[in-house]
């Protein structure tokens, strides 16, 4: 891997959900900068592969981590300072979607959703802060969803959940707004990752719609009219770490084509 551009050099980002899609893309980008990574996510297989493509555990270290486990949590960034010292930036990107009718949305749903989303972003940002006060520079980005901006039929417990998550990150930003810690959160919209893949193939399931007419169901409300990339979203988290968005903080930043909420 091309280490090139290393604006990050000497910095130590967690990325949580790191074994795929949006979260391996920005872990990737983060390393071809300069950064030490710390991948953090439940499929160990897949952590090691992408450790693999980084360059190996001196570049992208895998950690097995319950984002929504307290002990994992602890035990996940105690490994991290092990590898790769204190923590400057954290990726808050480990996250969960379901569909269903409001009056088919039981405990179990709900509960689950949160606890991924919205306490999973709690645990891991309340390992980091710590650090990052002690070193006095800290960048935390929240993967949240232009879900989190606006309402959603079917979809009620993702979309409270993330509404939950840039609550959080707009008053975070306002506690350590003197203390050159900037919390942002990245709202994309429809990405192309398995998570979205899985939707269309549940959609064609249950509508008998082509696979076509499911994605364009996705897409309908973006005007370009196309899936978001991961790398569209990891370049958003790029600029938000590095240099020169030091006064952008607390803000959520839409990443859909040119959709507003």
């Amino acid at each position: 891997m091309n280490r090139q551009d290393a604006i990050f050099a000497g910095r130590h980002a967690v990325v949580t959900g790191a074994s795929r899609g949006i979260g391996s893309t920005i872990a990737a980008t983060l390393a071809a900068r300069g950064a030490q990574v710390s991948l953090l996510g439940r499929d160990s297989e897949n952590l090691h592969a992408v450790s693999k493509a980084l360059g190996g555990a001196s570049v992208g270290a895998p950690i097995v981590t319950d984002v929504t486990d307290a002990t994992s949590v602890q035990a996940a960034f105690a490994k991290a300072r092990e590898h790769f010292g204190p923590v400057h930036i954290l990726i808050n990107n480990a996250g969960q979607a379901a569909s269903a009718k409001f009056t088919d949305t039981d405990e179990a749903l709900w509960n689950r959703i949160m606890a991924v989303n919205v306490t999973g972003t709690f645990l891991c940002t309340r390992q980091a802060v710590p650090d990052m006060l002690q070193v006095g520079f800290g960048r935390i980005v929240n993967v949240a969803s232009i879900a989190g901006l606006r309402g959603g039929a079917y979809i009620s417990a993702y979309v409270a959940s993330k509404h939950a998550v840039i609550g959080l990150t707009r008053s975070l930003a306002l506690e350590f707004a003197t203390r050159n810690i900037t919390v942002n959160a990245v709202c994309p919209g429809y990405t192309d990752t398995d998570i979205v893949r899985d939707a269309i193939a549940n959609i064609m399931r249950k509508t008998g719609r082509s696979e076509a007419d499911a994605l364009a169901s996705l897409v309908a409300t973006n005007p370009q009219r196309r899936l978001i990339t991961p790398e569209e979203v990891a370049h958003s988290v790029l600029w938000l770490c590095g240099p020169g968005a030091e006064s952008i903080t607390g803000q959520s930043i839409v990443v859909a084509g040119g959709e507003v909420t």
